[in-house]
């Protein structure tokens, strides 16, 4: 298991520094500025778990990360 937790944290650390046990996807949103709305989805689709019925928080994150590309360009 060290080989997998070092290739986990050399990972982790390829993907801009995210801590170790952090999940680089997951760092990249948080720096996107979207971690909120990115939360509200994945609380709704836990609670609903149906992807269809969380419609409007897919909207806001989506139009978050668009706004976001749109900034960086």
């Amino acid at each position: 298991t060290a080989g997998r937790c070092g290739a986990a944290a050399a990972a982790a650390a390829a993907q801009g520094g995210a801590e170790e046990g952090e999940d680089p996807l997951e760092a990249r949103i948080a720096r996107s500025g979207c971690l909120e709305q990115h939360r509200q989805l994945q609380e709704c689709m836990a609670e609903r778990r149906d992807w269809r019925r969380c419609q409007e928080e897919l909207r806001h994150f989506g139009a978050c990360m668009a706004r976001r590309q749109q900034q960086q360009r």
